[in-house]
Formats: C-alpha cells, sequence, structure tokens
C-alpha cells in the first residue's frame, strides 16, 4: 500500500492534500501500510463521478446485465477469498475463521442482490375509471455509504450491493481503522465489469471525509452505520439538504434464557454472541437475562467456558482476537475498571496470557449478578465484556430487555411454544430469534433497529427497497 487508496472515477489516486494515515496491525501495534486523508475536495469529486456515471450507462443499463456483474463480482470475491479475508483478518484483529466468514458472506451478498436485481417492481394501483396508474420504484442516484470498521466486508455487501442493484451509484467512505478488505473488492468489482464512476471509495477520517459526504448536496441517500453519537451528526448534516438516510446505531441486546431451554443449545450462542470480534459488534448479545432456578448454572458453565477462552493475535486464528486500536481497548478496560472499583462480581476471566505486547487486548470477563441500572447493562461497551441479570418470570423478563435505549436484537431461548410468541410480540427490538441467535448471518433477513439502534432496514428485499424512491404515474385515457 502507497496512499494512492482513493478510487474516483474508476482509478486510484493519492488525497488532494498528499496527506496519509498509517494503518496499523491490532495484533502487534505495528503500522504495516497507509491510505489516503481524503477531505472535502475528494469527496466533492467523488460525487460529481457518481453523478455522471448514474446519468450515463449505468442508468441506462438494464437490470439483468447490473445483476450480472454484481454476481460475478461475488464470483471473484470467492476466487480470491484466502486473500481478502487474510487482509480482514490483519486489519481489523479478526480471528482468521471469523475472516474467513465474513468474506463468505460479502460474497454472497453479492450472489443474492446480483439475482434480485431484476425482481424489484413496482406496482399497478387501483382507481377511478378512466385511469390506469402506476407505483414505479426508481434509484435514488447518487448514495453515500459510511461504513465501520469492525465489518467492513460485511457492510460493503449489505449496503453498497443493494444500492448497486437498485441502480444507483455510490461514495463509500470507509472506517480509517480498518477498510483493506473493501479496497482489495473495488479491484475486483473493475474486474466484474463495473462501469467508470459508479463506485467511489474516499478513504480518510470521520470528522473530514465523512462529514463532508454526509452534509453534500450532491447525496441523494446516506446509509450510515455507527454510534448513536456519531449517527445523530450525520443525520443533522443530512437535515440540511434533507437527504433520507439508513441509520444501524448500536444495541445493547439481550438473549432470555428460560428455565425450560436447552442449555447444551443455548450456552455455545450465550458465549459465542457475545465474543465474535472481541464483542466489537453492534448486535452483540452481550447481557444475558437467566430465569431465576437455572440463573447459578447458566453462570457456572459459561464461566468455565470464558475461562478456557484463548486470546491472542488474530492470524493465529485465537477464540478472540485484539481490539481495533489502543483508543478502543482503553474504553473497554475503563468499564472493566470502574466495575472492579465498585467491587462488582466478576464471575470468570479468560485464562491465559494478556496477548503479546503491542497489541490492543482485553481478556473476556463475565460479571454476574449485576444490577439492571449498572452501566455495563445499559450502555453498549463494545468490548468482550458480558453481565449476567437474574429475573422471576416472563412480566419481568420483558421488562428488563426492553429498559435499555436500544433495540437491535434480542434473543430468547425457551421450549414453550405460548412463551416464544407472546415475547417475540413484547420485545422492543428489530430481529427476534427463538432458540437460536443470528440465524447463520441471514442475508435474507431484514436488518435494523428500533428506538436509539437507528431506523430503516438493510439486508434481504428490505434492504433492497431501501435504496429506491416511489414514483406515483397516473395516466387518464378515458
Amino acid at each position: 500500500m502507497d496512499g494512492q487508496t482513493l478510487f474516483i472515477d474508476g482509478r486510484w489516486r493519492p488525497a488532494a492534500g498528499e496527506e496519509t494515515i498509517p494503518v496499523v496491525n491490532p495484533s502487534t501495534g505495528e503500522t504495516f501500510g497507509s491510505l489516503s486523508r481524503g477531505r472535502a475536495a475528494d469527496v466533492d469529486a467523488a460525487v460529481a463521478a457518481a453523478r455522471r456515471a448514474f446519468q450515463g450507462p449505468w442508468s441506462r443499463m438494464s437490470p439483468v446485465e447490473r445483476g450480472r456483474i454484481l454476481t460475478r463480482l461475488g464470483e471473484l470475491i470467492q476466487r480470491d477469498h484466502d486473500e481478502i479475508a487474510l487482509l480482514e483478518c490483519r486489519d481489523v484483529g479478526k480471528p482468521l475463521a471469523q475472516a474467513r466468514r465474513d468474506i463468505t458472506a460479502a460474497a454472497r451478498y453479492c450472489e443474492f442482490y446480483g439475482g434480485a436485481a431484476d425482481k424489484l417492481h413496482g406496482e399497478t394501483l387501483p382507481y377511478e375509471a378512466g385511469y390506469t396508474v402506476m407505483a414505479l420504484r426508481e434509484p435514488y442516484g447518487v448514495t453515500a455509504h459510511i461504513i465501520p470498521w469492525n465489518y467492513p466486508a460485511q457492510m460493503f455487501g449489505r449496503s453498497v450491493m443493494a444500492s448497486l442493484a437498485a441502480g444507483n451509484a455510490v461514495v463509500i467512505k470507509p472506517g480509517e481503522d480498518a477498510c483493506l478488505s473493501i479496497l482489495a473488492m473495488v479491484d475486483r468489482a473493475v474486474e466484474a465489469g463495473l462501469p467508470d464512476g459508479v463506485l467511489n471509495v474516499v478513504t480518510g477520517f470521520g470528522h473530514e471525509a465523512g462529514a463532508a459526504l454526509s452534509g453534500h448536496a450532491g447525496v441523494d441517500h446516506i446509509s450510515f452505520t455507527g454510534s448513536p453519537a456519531t449517527g445523530t451528526l450525520v443525520q443533522q448534516a443530512a437535515a440540511v439538504h434533507n437527504v433520507p438516510a439508513t441509520m444501524e446505531l448500536g444495541g445493547k441486546s439481550p438473549q432470555i434464557v428460560f428455565a425450560d431451554a436447552d442449555l447444551d443449545a443455548a450456552l455455545p450462542m450465550l458465549y459465542g454472541a457475545l465474543v465474535q470480534n472481541a464483542g466489537q459488534t453492534c448486535s452483540a448479545g452481550s447481557r444475558i437475562l437467566v430465569e431465576r432456578g437455572c440463573f447459578d448454572e447458566v453462570v457456572a458453565r459459561l464461566s468455565a467456558r470464558f475461562e478456557a477462552t484463548r486470546v491472542g493475535p488474530a492470524e493465529a486464528d485465537p477464540d478472540v482476537g485484539p481490539l481495533i486500536s489502543a483508543k478502543q481497548a482503553e474504553r473497554v478496560s475503563a468499564f472493566v475498571e470502574r466495575a472492579q472499583a465498585e467491587s462488582l462480581e466478576l464471575a470468570a476471566v479468560a485464562g491465559g496470557d494478556d496477548g503479546p505486547a503491542g497489541g490492543f487486548y482485553v481478556k473476556p470477563r463475565l460479571f454476574a449478578p449485576v444490577d439492571p441500572d449498572h452501566e455495563l447493562s445499559r450502555q453498549e461497551v463494545f468490548g468482550p465484556v458480558l453481565v449476567a441479570t437474574p429475573f422471576d418470570d416472563e412480566d419481568h423478563a420483558v421488562r428488563l430487555a426492553n429498559a435499555t435505549e436500544y433495540g437491535l436484537v434480542a434473543g430468547l431461548w425457551t421450549s414453550h411454544g405460548g412463551r416464544q410468541l407472546r415475547m417475540a410480540h413484547a420485545l422492543d427490538a428489530g430481529q427476534v430469534f427463538v432458540n437460536c441467535y443470528g440465524a447463520g448471518g441471514g442475508v435474507e433477513l431484514p436488518f435494523g433497529g428500533v428506538k436509539r439502534s437507528g431506523y430503516g432496514r438493510e439486508k434481504g428485499m428490505e434492504g433492497l427497497k431501501s435504496f429506491t424512491r416511489i414514483k406515483t404515474v397516473a395516466i387518464h385515457h378515458g
């Protein structure tokens, strides 16, 4: 990498100011490359290129042809799967097995939206005699995609592919802490036949390139994934030009375990939904609510799993790798230190050493029992910290589950059919998983939140529709 990481109008180039940002390996703390530090002028160039491409051959290309390009991109990602996965591993600090799954998912999004591009239908609406009325789905034009560092490959697939399938041209501002897999997939998009200007990337800091993109008058729709605080700034900037947005803003997702649950099936998911990507996942199951009668057993069995956890450098494929940066490791460690200073009961901590010197490691921890009003129960730690809280009955479980400002995902473990349906309706979350969690990635499943977790939906056909707007055409023919 040489710092020429802006991709605008079909070519790689440095930022206008020729400044760069170091690329750091979270496993070692060592710098192994650089990114262009894009700013407002670079965003202007990218948006202009996207507008030309949208008004040019891309808008005239049939949905079938667009879909074929995306499907071909998925094939190329699979062809170079191991190479791209290693980039994701080194860049994010994600254990290699997890990185491989993410690249497989990115290719799957290309396949899904490639196949869906020619299946985006409008409607014919009943109206008065003598009229034919149609509701047409049309692309917005230029869409902006502000992508976080924790799942760059997957977010490229689920957000950008949906927009391209709908016929938009796009500008991406990836997270400055990790975006190498996106840059690698852009090269494959060119090989797949994507026309110049349809896909543009501006690397840089959020307060510079991200702010310029979210407030740009030439953008027609924004897709943002990140913190609620930054999401508020993006919405404020978009509101100046009345630009619609899809917001995915994090969560404090509960997993609810009743005494009649199959604990052998539940426990691996209770553990895995927290430690995946070192807890740096918006939909992490970061709090467990357990019926009082089985609370001690669940905590004991989880504690054994935590104590057996291997922490280490991502390329060694441990259970848990490093956090993304020194800043993030310090933030998560501060939560742990405050909890320990308050004598919060630590049920378990990962065994072994703290990871190689120089890396950004925080050992996974389980605190139990934890008061539902404690900050660890209410705030998004975004690290490998799990809390467990007992509940007494169904109503109590619902109150605890809904008691945070977030509402992204909820998990429910029970064999009682009536309870499954009652709880699914009562839980205030965008997705509810019953006797499962995450459903294997679920490319087909609409994803998004309520409350401070955001609004709008990605993934599945709903994600495709979200990158279109409705035009009503009424024809009076007598």
